[in-house]
């Protein structure tokens, strides 16, 4: 008797093991970006999310880090969201950590503060993506109509229109490219919220303007709308103001959330489950509005117990927050704090419930940032930037010894080089 409850235990064990690598197994794993950063030299000034008008990255403080909105640095220096030698370093990182896509932060194509240029450091990024041979999704913020309307930009009687000319935009720049991530042959189409368009048979009316085959999958935050096939979840840091609370998300109140997230998402046709390192946000120092709260990055504990329960569940796919936002301290992004482990993490994780035969490990990190460190210290040398053109197809086709032999010995020329000029 007891032999055949120990044989009992182990078959539930093995299906229950089963179901998981089933689940995890047809889900994409996808990461948030934000596109909208601005830099030197790149331009001609420092923008916004870099300085929120309160620090000055012009400062080099005693450690040799330059002072932004974050308390935490990038691995490369701030950046230009536009600068190709960026993108191209990102696309490597995501492509040799096992991300399959990126989902963008979009505010739409109008000119108006800064919605046109991220619109066209979109496009660059997206251009990088059909490159890298990866997928890209687009997550929309209805809060610019808002915005607009707040302004007078826009009326109350024109935004649905002006929504539907936005998505038009959408279809025919994005949503019509065979990278674009579809499910059940549908474009994914997140959202903030909804923040405006919160009225009964909105967003069937926004979704109207585009073709039958353009129709989204379409997923709002939290919780699905009557347009929508789902929701998707995200760092719930409200709720670490709520009473004795202290200004902490604690992992049993994160749990606590996850637990209801799965359970609205049980009744829904897809689900998109989020995982994230940390929360840590800038925005009090900086004088732009209250602390939204702190979620501890516990040593990278936190990455490995969000990242696996959302590989783990029944959600159709995975989003990680975030690649690079570091006004909110949720970057994956190589940091000078946590150099490449949150990448290590992520190989680590995809390995074990995605794809056993993944073989990049965390020695082939360093890649793109040694093929960034020689593009941007010899920008102008044909040869060396055609031969790194090389070594990046190299990578992108999967041959990492190829690669690893060959800057290895850019680099021993190069160095060599540097000498004999000093003599």
């Amino acid at each position: 008797m007891k032999l055949s409850r120990q044989l009992a235990a182990a078959f539930t064990l093995l299906i229950a093991l089963h179901s998981v690598v089933a689940y995890a197994a047809s889900k994409p794993l996808l990461v948030h970006y934000r596109p909208w950063f601005v830099a030197k030299p790149f331009t001609d000034q420092w923008g916004w999310h870099w300085t929120m008008a309160h620090f000055d990255p012009d400062h080099i403080d005693a450690t040799g880090q330059r002072q932004i909105a974050s308390w935490y640095h990038p691995l490369i220096g701030p950046y230009d969201s536009a600068d190709p030698n960026v993108l191209e370093y990102h696309l490597l990182l995501i492509k040799l950590a096992g991300i399959d896509g990126v989902i963008v932060d979009w505010h739409g194509a109008d000119d108006y503060l800064d919605y046109g240029a991220n619109n066209e450091r979109t496009k660059a990024l997206f251009k990088e993506v059909r490159r890298a041979g990866l997928k890209f999704a687009l997550c929309f913020e209805d809060q610019v109509i808002q915005g607009q309307v707040a302004q007078g930009r826009l009326t109350t009687s024109n935004a649905i229109a002006h929504a539907q000319q936005t998505l038009l935009y959408a279809e025919t720049n994005f949503f019509t490219d065979p990278c674009y991530l579809r499910q059940a042959g549908r474009p994914v189409l997140l959202n903030f919220g909804p923040q405006y368009f919160k009225g009964t048979g909105q967003w069937e009316q926004i979704f109207s303007a585009l073709k039958a085959t353009n129709q989204p999958a379409f997923f709002t935050e939290d919780y699905r709308v009557s347009a929508g096939v789902g929701g998707f979840s995200w760092p719930p840091m409200w709720l670490s103001l709520s009473p004795g609370s202290r200004g902490v998300l604690s992992v049993s109140a994160l749990q606590n959330y996850f637990d209801r997230f799965e359970e609205r998402a049980g009744s829904w046709p897809a689900s998109i489950s989020s995982a994230f390192p940390r929360f840590h946000d800038i925005y009090q120092s900086a004088g732009v509005r209250n602390y939204i709260g702190y979620l501890g990055d516990r040593k990278g504990r936190t990455f490995r117990e969000t990242l696996s329960r959302a590989l783990t569940n029944a959600s159709t796919m995975v989003q990680i927050v975030t690649w690079n936002d570091f006004e909110e301290g949720t970057m994956i992004e190589p940091t000078v704090e946590y150099g490449f482990r949150d990448l290590g993490i992520v190989q680590e994780q995809r390995r074990q419930y995605l794809d056993s035969s993944f073989s990049f490990g965390t020695n082939d990190l360093s890649i793109p940032f040694r093929i960034y460190q020689l593009r941007t210290a010899l920008p102008t040398d044909i040869k060396l930037n055609a031969q790194l053109d090389a070594i990046i197809e190299s990578v992108f086709k999967g041959e990492l010894e190829t690669a690893r032999r060959n800057i290895d010995g850019l680099e021993a020329h190069y160095s060599k080089r540097r000498i004999e000029q000093t003599r």
